[in-house]
């Protein structure tokens, strides 16, 4: 399943690679027009709580704590359903997990995907 799950950033173009397309994002993308986003869903409760967004705050040497805490989170009741949807999304094929950060690398698009891989 791993190699089925990948992470764009929203603001790139839809591919037909990218299969199901849903934004994990808990605030809605500046500058895109729902109509423009070519989402398949909006899945804001598998998004990290706003208490641990706001704490990140992008900051590469909160990388390793945010993933702990982001880890911790999904672990937690409040994201089963959210977190099992997406498991049943990427056993049916590709699975594009969009967000609207810059640094997909360190983004909780990323945090999702290997956390998912890892459950499969």
């Amino acid at each position: 399943m791993a190699e089925s799950i990948s992470c764009r950033r929203v603001y790139e173009e839809t591919t037909p690679e990218d299969g199901t397309r849903v934004l994990v994002d808990r605030v809605w993308p500046r500058g895109v027009r729902k109509a423009d986003a070519h989402l398949d869903e909006w899945l804001r409760d598998v998004a990290p709580s706003t208490d641990l967004r706001r704490w990140y705050g992008h900051e590469p040497d909160r990388f390793a704590e945010f993933r702990r805490r982001y880890h911790a989170e999904l672990a937690d009741s409040g994201h089963h359903a959210a977190a099992a949807h997406l498991r049943d999304l990427a056993g049916q094929g590709r699975l594009t997990l969009l967000t609207a950060t810059k640094d997909l690398d360190r983004s909780q698009a990323a945090v999702l995907a290997e956390w998912l891989a890892r459950k499969a």
